[in-house]
C-alpha cells in the first residue's frame, strides 16, 4: 500500500498547527505502507512501516535533484534498509533479521502531518512502535519517532530530523542497549557508491579507530560521504546534535560497500535506559547535489542547530 502525501506551498489561511501534536491512536498497518513526502512535486523521501517488516525505515531519501541516495534489501545485507534505527535490546538484536531478531511494531499508524507555510519545515513523520521479543508476544522497549522535513528553499540541499524517543516497555524497570560496532542510525548507500565513497568530517578525512578492514570510528560534530550515483555527483552527511547523552561515534566503510551510522559506541560501553528516564536521540541527514566542500556543510550544520532549536521553541 502506497500512500502519497503532497507538501504544497500553503497559504496563511491554513489551519494546521505550526507543530502538529501526537498523532491520535490508530489501528496499526496489517501490510507494508510506504508514506511518500514530496514537496511540490519533487519528492523527497518515502517511509515505509507496518507489521510484515522487521522494522521500519526510510526506503529512499532523495537529493533536490531527485537522486535517490540509499539502498534496500541489498542481496548481500538483506537486513540493510535505507536509512533505519535499530540496536540490540536486552540482548535482543533489532539490527539483524532472523529467527533470533526482534521486530518493532506499530502501537498506532504512522501519520504524516502538513505543516503551514510559516515555517521552515513541511511536515513530519510520527511512528510510535513496540520493540517485541523474537517471538512476538514480549514487549521490551518503546519508541516515539519522528523524522522531520525542511523546506529546501535557502538550504540548497535536504535536510531532515530524525528523533528517537527509547524507553522501557510498560512495567519493566529498565533495558540494556548494546550491540555491534556499527549499531544506530545507518545508511546503506547505492551500488556505485560501492568502494568508491569519501567519508570526512569537520577535521578532515576520516582517521578514527580502525576496528576492522577499513572500518573506522571516528569522532565529530558531523560525518559526510562524497561520491556518485549513476554518474551524478552527490554529497550525504549526519549531523549530531549537542544535546545527545553520548557524542556520536560515525561508523564509515568504504569497501565492500558504502556505509554509514551515527553509533552510540554501545559495543564497549553498553546504555542502560531507565523507567521514566527516556533515552531521545536527535540525528540531522543531509543530501546535497554535487560534491560538497567541509565550510559548506558547516554552514548547513549550524543552521540545523537553529532549527532544532526553534522547533523546541514551537513544542
Amino acid at each position: 500500500m502506497t500512500k502519497i502525501f503532497a507538501l504544497m506551498l500553503l497559504g496563511a489561511s491554513t489551519a494546521f498547527a505550526a507543530e502538529p501534536a501526537a498523532p491520535p491512536p490508530a489501528p496499526p498497518a496489517a501490510g507494508p505502507v510506504t508514506e511518500t513526502v514530496t514537496e511540490g512535486d519533487k519528492p523527497v523521501l518515502e517511509y515505509r512501516h507496518g507489521d510484515d517488516l522487521f522494522k521500519p525505515y526510510v526506503v529512499r531519501l532523495f537529493s533536490p535533484a531527485g537522486v535517490n541516495v540509499v539502498r534496500d534489501q541489498v542481496p548481500d545485507h538483506p537486513h540493510h534498509h535505507g536509512l533505519m534505527f535499530a540496536v540490540a535490546v536486552d540482548g535482543v538484536d533489532f539490527w539483524a533479521e532472523t529467527k533470533t531478531s526482534g521486530r518493532m511494531r506499530d502501537r498506532t499508524a504512522a501519520n504524516l502531518k502538513v505543516i503551514s507555510s510559516d515555517t521552515p519545515w513541511v511536515g513530519i513523520v510520527r511512528n510510535e512502535l513496540a520493540w517485541l521479543d523474537p517471538a512476538g508476544d514480549k514487549p521490551l522497549a518503546r519508541e516515539e519517532r519522528s523524522i522531520l522535513v525542511y523546506r529546501r528553499e535557502g538550504l540548497g540541499a535536504t535536510l531532515l530530523t530524525w528523533q528517537t524517543r527509547l524507553e522501557p516497555a510498560e512495567g519493566k524497570p529498565s533495558i540494556k542497549l548494546s550491540g555491534s560496532h556499527y549499531f544506530g542510525l545507518g545508511m546503506r548507500f547505492p551500488q556505485s557508491m560501492d568502494g568508491a565513497a569519501d567519508f570526512f568530517t569537520e577535521k578532515g578525512k576520516v582517521d578514527g579507530e580502525v576496528v576492522r578492514g577499513e572500518e573506522r570510528l571516528t569522532r565529530g560534530r558531523w560525518c559526510a560521504c562524497s561520491g556518485e550515483i549513476d554518474g551524478k555527483p552527490v554529497t550525504v552527511a549526519m549531523f549530531d546534535a549537542p544535546a545527545n547523552p553520548r557524542p556520536a561515534l560515525w561508523f564509515t566503510m568504504p569497501k565492500a560497500f558504502g556505509y554509514l551510522s551515527a553509533t552510540l559506541n554501545l559495543h564497549k560501553e553498553p546504555l542502560t535506559v531507565e523507567a521514566g528516564k527516556p533515552l531521545t536521540l536527535t540525528y540531522g541527514v543531509a543530501v546535497w547535489d554535487g560534491k560538497v566542500k567541509a565550510d559548506e556543510i558547516e554552514k548547513l550544520y549550524t543552521r540545523w542547530l537553529e532549527l532544532v532549536a526553534l522547533n523546541k521553541e514551537k513544542k
